[in-house]
Parts: structure tokens; sequence; C-alpha cells
């Protein structure tokens, strides 16, 4: 089973940017990296992920404000936000599965392992 760790959830005004870091127990190359979000009351949902191969994605509601990306000489991903607004806040979980993840991955269904997650909150 594959290991992974979020970190850097802080407190944060709105406009405001925060780096988010997964570090994984495996090789970061060999997996697909996904970063998620969950506010009290919603389903979870899925922002950014990147693929095995590298290719990265988006939903809508963060393109142009979120950037993921990966070491994967040092099994980290990143999730950098920027112009953070209020409805950004949520609980940020990272996610992982082998292999190239494509159109499902949005999907929670489809990744394998899960961090415990680590807190964003934007103030207005």
């Amino acid at each position: 089973q594959v290991q992974v760790v979020e970190s850097g959830g802080a407190l944060v005004q709105a406009g405001g940017s925060l780096r988010l870091s997964c570090t994984a127990s495996y090789y970061a190359y060999s997996y697909s990296l996904g970063w998620f979000r969950q506010a009290l009351g919603m389903e979870r949902e899925g922002v950014a992920a990147i693929a095995g191969d590298g290719e990265t994605m988006y939903a809508d509601s963060v393109k142009g404000r979120l950037t993921i990306s990966k070491d994967s000489t040092k099994s980290i991903s990143y999730l950098q936000m920027t112009s953070l607004k209020p409805e950004d806040s949520a609980m940020y979980y990272c996610a992982a599965v082998r292999g190239s993840i494509g159109w499902s991955w949005k999907y929670p269904t489809s990744w394998n392992d899960w961090g415990q997650g680590t807190q964003v909150t934007v103030s207005s």
C-alpha cells in the first residue's frame, strides 16, 4: 500500500497564495497523483491531477489559479494555489494510483491511496 501525506494547509486571506505538498512512499514517475477537496456537507471534488506521463488535468473552477506539479526524484506532488477565494476553503486530500490516469480522474473511486488531508481556510 502506498502512503501519502499532505502538508501546507493554512488560514489565508482572499487573494492570497498557498502551496500544498503531498509526499508519497513511492517513485512518483510511475504513479498518477491527484488533489481533491471536500467542504463541510459537500461531496469530495477533484480539483487537479497529474498523470504518470506528466499530463495535467484541472477542474474548470480552478483553471488558471491552481497548478499541479510533481518532483519525481523526491516523490512529492505540489499544488500551487493563487488568487484564493473563500469558496476554496475545504479539506484538501492527495490521492495516488499506479499508472497514467485519464478521463476518470475526477472520480474518487478511480484512486487507490489517500492521505489524511490538510485544511485550507480562506477568509474574506
